[in-house]
């Protein structure tokens, strides 16, 4: 699911992306200086815009910072631990593409300005969040599900994401504009059991629309189109990959 935000609105409800049903939201204000989609090479449609992503470094989101990189962008990764910053980062510039990173746990005020100052330290600007990285606690019913775990999904998944909107607005109003893509999940439609139930998975696929679970390059393009002046009137939208997974009323 992705949720499309631009001009001056933020989309605010949150819910974390679990394993490949994660699903993007998305916030873009608005440049004063747009191309005409006509105009867009996909192979330089990010050049020189300046990516921040958290939970970057696997999965969708390591697949999603390729692709920026790919068509032009620097990308900054982040993730809990320094071992998969080192490994992500080393593994994308073999593929001779600019990218940086930074440990950042999303709860930490700390990291969070660091990831923000190392973002503009090498570059000077951002143009693009990409907002990743989120908890959840074993699924259970409302009576089993205590008032602390309840709190750290919601302050992780909902506080950390809006504090980290809150921080790099400014420098992308003193460029003018910006995109911000935030992750959410299908269970926010759709509840089904953790994702380590290997036969609730297979009966699952049987009734998927697809009959199969999503790859993490399967995302990449749309988070691409939602940055790119392709969807520069595109804003405030909740964008679903699901594969047919059942996903609305």
């Amino acid at each position: 699911m992705l949720s499309v935000v631009r001009g001056r609105r933020l989309f605010g409800s949150l819910i974390k992306a679990h394993g490949v049903h994660g699903q993007p939201t998305v916030v873009n204000l608005p440049f004063t200086h747009r191309l005409n989609s006509s105009a867009v090479d996909l192979n330089t449609a990010h050049a020189g815009k300046v990516a921040v992503m958290t939970a970057s470094t696997d999965g969708i989101g390591l697949a999603i910072a390729r692709r920026l990189a790919q068509q032009g962008a620097h990308v900054v990764l982040s993730s809990r631990r320094q071992e998969n910053v080192d490994k992500a980062v080393k593994q994308l510039k073999s593929e001779n593409l600019s990218v940086s990173g930074t440990i950042c746990n999303v709860t930490n005020e700390d990291h969070r300005k660091s990831l923000v100052e190392l973002a503009l330290e090498k570059h000077g600007r951002i143009d693009y969040l990409f907002s990743n990285a989120a908890t959840g606690p074993e699924f259970k019913n409302i009576f089993d599900t205590t008032e602390e775990e309840w709190n750290e999904t919601f302050h992780t998944n909902v506080t950390t994401t809006f504090l980290l909107v809150k921080q790099v607005l400014p420098h992308m109003q003193k460029l003018g504009g910006g995109s911000i893509v935030l992750t959410s999940s299908a269970v926010a439609y759709s509840f089904f059991p953790v994702w380590t139930n290997e036969a609730f998975l297979k009966d699952l696929i049987k009734v998927h629309g697809f009959l199969r679970l999503a790859e993490p390059e399967e995302f990449a393009g749309i988070v691409s189109f939602l940055f790119s002046s392709d969807a520069s009137y595109l804003t405030g939208e909740t964008v679903v990959v699901g594969g047919g997974f059942k996903t609305r009323l």
